[in-house]
């Protein structure tokens, strides 16, 4: 039997199972409008939203490797914030390694461990053959393969990779790929709209100063305080970098020099002094990466700068909070209106790895099935190939998973949401000292200070600066990173 008459064969096998499964799920289930829960849990710490309610799923297609393929491949990465893509995402690696002749496994860990198990792996010099992370990657890159021909493959097989995520992968200064990202996960701001109502927003703040006061407004008026955090976690680093960029401020310039310590930075230190004070409390110095989600389901919040999960697990365990939740872009401050990507998938090949070939394999045919990928995700995975998921748009139009209005998430469109999402390390590269920088929580720790009243905007933003030249110094010295010039 040659290699195509076994691709047929395979492809019709998993065509008959895949109707069998529907018709069987049909059946068992029966004709409903309502969103049924997923199993298992989510950021949110419940399950993860509707089933299926409308438009089917897109089917999964193969294509031959340009090699031949043996061996393992072993795939790290973090436990999804919608489950239902982990209970998709599973047996499609082991069918796909099946298919070629490779043994094919996934372990799934909570996304704040990964970065330390990146780290303890590489120092150990073994481990998984592939790993995603839900970030950049950039202080790996040393120890890392270069995706450049993954990311050339793609390009020619589905098109230009949007800029965000090249920007988000690739190191001008070394010109290699530390990574390869393939999708990426926009940030808007997700509020309750019968409490911003009562505050003269219904349709949501459009800035931070409206957040602001419209979020004061709803503490006094009826407890209930707004959700940006303040600790050590991934959402409190994005929502920091998306005020510092709002008000002009950054870390680096285009060119990677450091020029945190600006006026614009200490003006935004001080907003969200007056933000914390005003809007919220002190539990947000101690939240987690689910912290912000579970407070949107449970109705504790007004308004989270997140992404649609907490939403899609309101849908299956607080339809009333569903109901009430509604989206707005980025908010505009007095220079700009950008967010970071809450999600910025970078998949990366560690030099140990005996299996560099399989996993790049692996990655075109996850590139393939990137349509699949955004809708076993329930629309939480953009794609970095727009040309792949060309019902997206229509999706957020019509949202298969059961919003209510239907069209609720159409202020997400990709090139709509793509104006106002920006880069880790914006205006310059996701190099590796912003990559240093993002996982010290030097930027989140610089607003908690101030907010807790232990140091002045000027002492805490001089205090980042220190921490942070160092850094760019020493990749620098590493020729990793340019700059060095004011």
């Amino acid at each position: 039997m040659n290699s195509e008459q076994r691709r047929r064969i395979l492809m019709s096998r998993r065509r008959f199972l895949y109707t069998v499964g529907l018709a069987s799920a049909a059946a068992a289930c029966g004709p409903s409008n309502n969103p049924q829960p997923a199993s298992g849990g989510s950021e949110a710490g419940g399950s993860a939203g509707p089933s299926q309610s409308a438009a089917a799923a897109p089917e999964v297609s193969f294509s031959e490797p340009s090699t031949a393929l043996s061996g393992d491949l072993s795939i790290l990465m973090w436990s999804h914030f919608v489950p239902q893509h982990d209970a998709w995402f599973d047996p499609f690696v082991k069918e796909w390694g099946e298919q070629v002749g490779v043994n094919a496994t996934v372990d799934h860990i909570n996304t704040a461990e990964v970065p330390t198990r990146i780290a303890s792996e590489i120092s150990a010099g073994s481990g998984h053959d592939l790993i995603q992370h839900i970030a950049p990657l950039s202080q790996y890159e040393p120890s890392v393969v270069d995706m450049t021909d993954v990311v050339e493959q793609a390009t020619r097989r589905f098109g230009e990779q949007v800029d965000l995520c090249r920007r988000s992968s690739y190191n001008p200064t070394t010109e290699k790929f530390y990574a390869y990202s393939p999708a990426w996960v926009p940030d808007p701001g997700d509020y309750r709209r019968s409490l911003w109502e009562q505050a003269g927003l219904p349709n949501g703040p459009t800035s931070w100063e409206e957040l602001l006061e419209g979020g004061a407004e709803i503490m006094s008026s009826s407890d209930v305080q707004l959700g940006i955090g303040l600790s050590q976690e991934i959402d409190s680093n994005m929502a920091a970098r998306a005020l510092m960029w709002s008000f002009g401020a950054s870390i680096q310039d285009e060119n990677e020099n450091v020029v945190i310590n600006s006026d614009q930075t200490i003006a935004a230190v001080e907003f969200m002094k007056e933000l914390f004070e005003r809007a919220m409390t002190p539990e947000v110095f101690a939240w987690n990466a689910a912290s912000n989600n579970q407070g949107l389901v449970s109705g504790e919040l007004s308004y989270i700068l997140n992404s649609i999960s907490g939403y899609r697990t309101a849908q299956a365990s607080n339809p009333e909070v569903a109901d009430d939740t509604f989206f707005v872009p980025a908010l505009r401050g007095p220079e700009t209106a950008l967010a970071a990507t809450h999600v910025m998938y970078n998949w990366i090949v560690p030099d140990y790895s005996p299996n560099v070939d399989v996993a790049k394999e692996f990655l075109l045919h996850y590139s393939a099935n990137l349509a699949r990928v955004c809708y076993e995700s329930q629309l939480y995975d953009f794609p970095a190939f727009p040309e792949l998921v060309p019902d997206l748009d229509s999706w957020l139009d019509a949202d298969p998973f059961g919003s209510q209005p239907p069209d609720k998430l159409n202020i997400l469109k990709l090139n709509d949401a793509l104006e106002w999402s920006t880069n880790m390390g914006h205006p310059g590269p996701a190099n590796p000292a912003e990559g240093e920088v993002f996982g010290t929580f030097v930027i989140p720790n610089m607003m908690a200070r101030v907010a807790r009243g232990e140091q002045s905007a000027e002492e805490s933003v001089a205090q980042a600066e220190s921490e942070i030249n160092p850094i760019f110094e020493k990749w620098r010295r590493d020729g990793l990173i340019g700059g060095g010039s004011a």
